[in-house]
């Protein structure tokens, strides 16, 4: 599933060909400063990102998270000639901010416009190494996160005429993304070719359909609203049927002949993004994406390899405490390989997921003042795309769970994974942050990757005080997925600026955590496909868990753990220094969070 919008998740943002809006709809100020009066320099700072926001809404293709309830009625323009227009406004944007005086905005503003500066920055980037030019990377794609709006619900009738609109729209779209695509395999800019190996296997689930009724893009029509008539209905459904079978089919047969013909078999053969055009700047760019630090890859990769020594300690004492007799290596074998740690059925998966997240409700109150009003589900990964796809991945409303290749997905994992990806993980925060009405909606509907995976990793770590790890596999499990992550600091700087093989990242990682072998397997391949992507968590839950000993030490007796939670998810999605910031605040203010009932 892709995640919404920019800086940490790479999803496809395209451009319309129209001019940026002169007006938009005004935002209130951040609610983690007083109130104060609106100034000159404020209002000249509201009205560049208030018209910047507005134009980028109809920059990226709707999916399951778009954070509207409505459907658009077209798809956007990726041509390269719109990509150079967004390029040229992202520039003047930040022309325009440069020229701002940050000293007179007002506090909130001024944390405002550190967030904004720092996301018009990325994209600014994004555009320059033209991302646009390899829209997959080795999970996610530009046609599947079509099919992703497919299962949206739709609530009215200009909805469904707008899925219509879409839907016909393929054919053109599809035509602009494999003209990115050839520009990209022309210089050499794909992902390596060893990652795209049955990713065509996505396409091919559409096209071979027995009738349009059996496509995934059918899904909306076969249960709509009771207030469309039945009338209505039928229409709807019969022109759906009829853009499936004219447009959207037609489109993916040419997309796999692409794949199949050029594409895949001439991508680019290394692993490394120092071998990509300008790959030592790119992957640069891509470590500021997705840190928000000013890192080298030599600093990253010693951090991890410290931080692995400190977890491996910890592991050999938890296979202690677990009563084992034998040798690491034979603790890693036994927790791959006893039956006892795996689901005999998906059902049986899905269940025990759910009955660790019912365990978080009960005690979340004690930990959260604040709880976000969306709750989630908890589905299976979609079979057609569970093979390459990681063990589970979350966001508003939803809990995806893995249940392909079941020997893959240990039980004494899943705790972890549940508290990471669903509540008080991403299906937590990702709601909290779009239901904060006080934040601007570019803080509301964005998504940084190293304040986002940061924090899904530190709930992590907080099982382990919120009793959620009930025994000591449970809690290795845990240790498991923390060393998964700092090894992921060795391990991406090691493929992308080291020369590292692929079978040795896989080894490293095999060597080092209780992950199954074909986990292993799509991770390392997620991080040759999507450089910098996997240094943000650990970094990232490095900073909270400094911001939260720093507060601790300093507040001592004052210190709220409700109040320190809940000024961190109360920020929305910042880069960590602006993080870092707003809790040096809230030490200064004596440990008081954000919301009056958090004692």
């Amino acid at each position: 599933m892709k995640r919404s919008i920019i800086m940490g998740i790479a999803g496809i943002i395209v451009m319309a060909a129209t001019a940026p809006p002169a007006v938009a709809q005004d935002h209130p100020a951040c609610s983690c400063a007083p109130a104060q009066p609106e100034n000159a320099e404020d209002a000249r700072f509201k009205s560049i990102y208030s018209a910047e926001w507005d134009w980028r809404q109809h920059q990226f293709a709707d999916d399951e998270d778009n954070p509207s309830s409505h459907v658009s009625a077209d798809l956007p323009d990726v041509s390269q000639a719109a990509q150079e227009k967004r390029l040229a406004y992202w520039q003047q944007v930040m022309s325009q901010l440069d020229q701002l005086d940050r000293a007179k905005l007002s506090q909130a503003n001024q944390v405002n416009y550190d967030v904004y500066k720092a996301q018009i920055a990325v994209l600014i980037n994004q555009q320059k190494f033209k991302d646009y030019q390899r829209p997959l990377n080795a999970d996610t794609s530009f046609w599947g996160d079509l099919a992703g709006t497919a299962r949206r619900t739709f609530t009215t009738e200009q909805d469904y005429r707008n899925y219509v609109s879409q839907l016909n729209e393929f054919p053109r779209y599809f035509a602009q993304e494999i003209a990115n695509m050839r520009a990209g395999l022309a210089r050499g800019f794909t992902p390596p070719k060893i990652t795209l190996q049955g990713r065509d296997d996505t396409v091919t689930s559409v096209i071979d359909v027995t009738k349009p009724e059996d496509s995934i893009f059918y899904k909306p029509f076969e249960k709509m609203p009771t207030s469309i008539p039945a009338a209505t209905q039928a229409a709807l459904r019969a022109d759906g049927a009829k853009a499936i079978e004219q447009s959207v089919i037609p489109a993916h047969k040419t997309l796999l002949t692409f794949l199949r013909d050029d594409y895949i078999p001439h991508a680019q053969p290394s692993i490394h993004a120092y071998d990509l055009p300008d790959g030592k700047a790119y992957y640069q760019a891509k470590i500021k994406e997705f840190t928000t630090l000013d890192m080298t890859p030599e600093q990253i990769h010693q951090l991890g390899l410290d931080q692995v020594a400190t977890i491996h300690a910890e592991m050999l004492q938890t296979m202690k405490d677990a009563g084992f007799k034998g040798t690491f290596p034979e603790f890693l074998h036994f927790l791959r390989t006893d039956p006892q740690f795996y689901a005999k059925t998906p059902q049986e998966l899905l269940e025990d997921a759910a009955w660790i997240a019912k365990d978080f409700d009960g005690v979340a109150a004690k930990w959260f003042g604040h709880l976000p009003r969306r709750r989630f589900a908890i589905v299976p990964v979609p079979a057609d795309i569970a093979p390459y796809y990681t063990s589970g991945r979350g966001g508003p409303g939803v809990y995806l769970v893995n249940t392909y290749d079941l020997p893959s997905r240990p039980l004494y994992a899943l705790p972890a994974l549940t508290l990471h990806e669903s509540a008080p993980g991403h299906a937590f925060q990702m709601p909290l942050a779009a239901e904060n009405k006080d934040l601007p909606a570019f803080r509301r509907d964005t998504y940084i990757s190293a304040y986002g995976e940061g924090w899904a990793l530190y709930c992590e770590y907080l099982g382990q005080e919120m009793g959620i790890y009930k025994t000591p596999y449970q809690r290795f499990g845990m240790l498991s997925y923390q060393m998964w992550r700092a090894a992921r600091l060795v391990v991406d700087t090691g493929i992308h600026t080291m020369g590292w093989t692929r079978e040795q990242a896989q080894q490293y990682l095999h060597d080092n955590t209780a992950l199954a072998d074909h986990e292993i397997q799509t991770e390392v391949d997620r991080y040759i496909a999507w450089p910098g992507q996997a240094l943000s968590y650990y970094l990232g839950e490095m900073a909270i868990r400094q911001d939260r000993a720093k507060a601790e030490k300093a507040l001592g007796p004052k210190f709220n753990i409700r109040a320190f939670h809940d000024t961190v998810l109360q920020m929305g999605s910042v880069p960590l220094p602006v993080l870092n910031a707003r809790i040096d605040r809230f030490i200064a203010d004596g440990g008081v969070g954000p919301y009056p009932d958090e004692e």
